[in-house]
């Protein structure tokens, strides 16, 4: 997983188009309750003429919406991960959809995304949150279907997994950084690249301290000045979790090292990521924060889909600020490159144990700094995993578990020495 291959990557390469069909594209959206799911549904309604939906899932958090959205897109079948909701999704879909209408078929349970993932359709989208997003994302490939990737996690946590079952080009990334790297490398040939260059807003906490970041809150932490983002993303950005995730993404999508491949902040969020060429040109790839754009590539690659997202107006002034990463206040890049470069189950049990800190810290239960030197302990104490093609997912699966258990016993025992 270290070196550069000489050919091109086997995922997201912009030069390979994968069943690039004409006429309108049928999609299953996973997750579309949440920030990306609602954006895409938005771009398919202003885009009946390119796009159908044909099914939806959710947690099951949002009953009512999920039913709102299955009446609009009119969809054949509706999945929901919590089966207790059930009853009152239906409840939700025979108010929404009235006297007399067929109802959507319903599926319900821990596989129910997966099992729409594998569907009859044209592209999935996977913009469920976390490493449950694993499952799905490898019954779309398994299924042959293009896969617009939101769920990072799927990719960090399985990446061999993954890369294993990709054809060539059949994973298309929804992040805008990897959006835009994507774009980016459209523009020369993959010999030519130098470094990738993935860039950071710095999140609400830019310029401080280690020692400043001690006491900053869960509302300050969420306060994210460019991106409107769920909690658990936003959290991330605020730690720069989210940036250590999106260097082993870069990685394991585009097949350059780690050492390749840098992280610049860059406040204003206007450059999403860039390339640099081994003749000193760089492309970066820039739209005003949105991520209407990075989706659109997702659903409608390699077509463009005409006003998907704002643009500059460039009779305005403004200014575009670059500075270096501080990571000693942020050491999760580093930490992200080294469970990267681990490999094996490494970086699922930095994922995993994230996710808990996240969560003990926006129940009050960690502070902000816990969350890195939480994590940091859990790799530590995991050592250095097997590597290579015999990863399973029962490998991740138990890593995992191992992870959010460790995780959640330090959290306590952190939580009980600050009340000593």
């Amino acid at each position: 997983m270290g070196a550069m291959s000489d050919s091109p990557s086997p995922l997201a390469d912009p030069h390979i188009v994968f069943d690039a069909a004409e006429g309108r594209r049928d999609l299953v959206i996973l997750g579309s309750t949440g920030s990306i799911g609602t954006q895409a549904i938005d771009l398919v309604l202003r885009n009946p003429g390119r796009f159908r939906v044909t099914a939806l899932s959710a947690a099951g958090g949002r009953v009512r919406l999920l039913a709102e959205q299955a009446r609009q897109l009119r969809v054949r079948t509706v999945a929901v991960a919590d089966g207790d909701k059930v009853p009152a999704l239906r409840d939700a879909l025979r108010e929404v959809y009235g006297a007399g209408e067929p109802l959507p078929e319903i599926l319900a349970g821990p596989d129910a995304a997966t099992e729409l993932a594998a569907s009859d359709c044209h592209t999935v989208l996977n913009g469920i949150t976390g490493s449950i997003g694993l499952a799905p994302t490898l019954a779309a490939l398994k299924a042959g279907r293009t896969l617009a990737l939101a769920n990072k996690e799927s990719l960090i946590v399985g990446g061999p997994l993954v890369k294993a079952l990709a054809a060539p080009g059949q994973i298309i990334p929804v992040d805008s950084e990897h959006a835009a790297l994507f774009q980016a490398l459209a523009a020369g040939k993959r010999a030519d690249v130098r470094k990738l260059v993935v860039t950071a807003s710095g999140g609400p906490f830019r310029g401080r301290t280690r020692g400043e970041l001690a006491h900053v809150t869960r509302e300050q932490a969420l306060a994210h000045p460019t991106w409107a983002m769920g909690p658990v993303i936003t959290v991330n950005s605020a730690t720069l979790v989210n940036k250590g995730l999106e260097v082993i993404e870069a990685h394991l999508l585009y097949d350059i090292p780690f050492d390749r491949i840098e992280v610049v902040v860059h406040p204003q969020s206007y450059v999403h990521s860039m390339v640099e060429f081994t003749d000193g040109s760089t492309l970066a790839q820039a739209t005003p924060p949105d991520m209407g754009g990075p989706i659109a590539i997702g659903l409608g690659w390699p077509e463009r889909v005409p006003d998907a997202a704002p643009a500059f107006d460039w009779t305005t002034a403004s200014s575009w600020e670059f500075y270096p990463l501080d990571t000693e206040a942020f050491p999760s890049v580093g930490l992200a490159r080294h469970v990267g470069t681990l490999g094996g189950t490494a970086p699922a049990v930095f994922n995993a144990a994230n996710e808990e800190c996240v969560d003990a810290f926006l129940a009050g239960r960690l502070p902000f700094n816990g969350i890195m030197d939480t994590v940091t302990a859990v790799v530590a104490e995991h050592g250095t995993p097997a590597t290579g093609t015999s990863l399973t997912v029962a490998d991740v699966l138990e890593a995992e578990t191992w992870a959010r258990s460790r995780a959640r016993e330090l959290s306590a025992e952190a939580t009980a020495e600050a009340h000593a």
